[in-house]
């Protein structure tokens, strides 16, 4: 049997085409083109750490809503059995966000309390979830308008010491003018209505101290307890938080509900990783002459933010 030739173009033709293959395997260099940098655009940021919520109706156990909301223990056994259920906040996502609420009466108060989980994801590539949930933590903290520390104060103690503080009466040309001083102090009446251009110790500080706390109870300063009450310790005044997730605040806001009832809000909001939790607990006394106690109302919203992130966890 004859044997067919052998074709030297087919071969040649097949050189070039292997060669062509393999040409990005020779020592000329690599063939990615893409500059130094580049690389770095096409990365994602790195996700959050959850994916899923838990319930949050069943976030909070029966034994800190006895504790929270103490007409609980007055209801019957089906109507209890309804209260702790709560109400479910209406979300388009559960994934996303989910949150629920209890109100409970009692002859002496009304308390109300309401948590709140969003799971923040950033549709930036550039950006991770956990740096989205900052800036989302971050507006509620601002919204808050937390107050000054106190040790802010020590700059304003310093101005005191300057000549352009110094009382009226202490320098030289104050006392250089003993007319005008002499007048000053014929102001005083018979009556004792006022003393010193109006400094009377009886009278005008206690008026003003009353009428100053009741603005502050109506414009929501925590400080304003009106008649009779001392004003708010620093320590529970809204204020950052140490030691609860990766951020965390409390805010605490006295408003009127009429024209004598006070109620008090305090609300933990905290994050841990991408989620960022509130908690909004509210007592509104029943007799408009009390008024909400500020530390136990802090230390119990505290509490359950506590023990909500504990549910957190890898």
């Amino acid at each position: 049997m004859q044997r067919k030739g052998y074709v030297p173009g087919a071969a040649a033709l097949l050189a070039v085409l292997l060669a062509a293959c393999s040409g990005g395997t020779g020592t000329d260099g690599p063939t990615d083109d893409a500059k130094p940098g580049e690389a770095s655009a096409t990365q994602t940021a790195e996700p959050g750490r959850y994916r899923t919520l838990p319930d949050a109706c069943r976030a909070v156990d029966h034994g800190t809503l006895d504790r929270m909301l103490p007409g609980l223990k007055q209801l019957d056994a089906e109507q209890r059995a309804k209260a702790y259920e709560g109400s479910a906040a209406v979300t388009y996502d559960t994934d996303r966000r989910v949150g629920c609420s209890w109100k409970v009466d009692s002859p002496d108060s009304t308390h109300h309390l309401d948590v709140d989980f969003e799971r923040v994801v950033s549709y930036d590539g550039t950006v991770s979830d956990d740096a989205r949930a900052a800036e989302v933590y971050g507006e509620k903290q601002r919204a808050a308008d937390l107050p000054e520390p106190s040790g802010g104060t020590e700059g304003a103690d310093e101005d005191t010491d300057s000549p352009s503080a110094e009382a009226p009466g202490t320098s030289d040309d104050t006392d250089a003018s003993d007319g005008p001083s002499e007048t000053s102090g014929d102001k005083a009446t018979d009556d004792g209505k006022a003393t010193d251009d109006g400094k009377n110790p009886d009278k005008t500080p206690a008026k003003g101290t009353d009428k100053d706390a009741d603005k502050d109870a109506d414009s929501g300063n925590a400080n304003g307890e009106g008649e009779g009450e001392a004003v708010v310790p620093d320590e529970l005044l809204p204020r950052v938080l140490d030691g609860l997730g990766d951020q965390a605040f409390v805010d605490d806001r006295l408003t009127s509900a009429g024209s004598t009832v006070k109620n008090r809000t305090v609300t933990v909001v905290f994050r841990t990783s991408n989620v960022v939790v509130t908690v909004q607990y509210n007592e509104q006394p029943a007799r408009g002459s009390e008024l909400p106690d500020s530390k136990e109302l802090q230390d119990k919203a505290r509490e359950l933010a506590g023990r909500l992130a504990e549910q957190f966890t890898d």
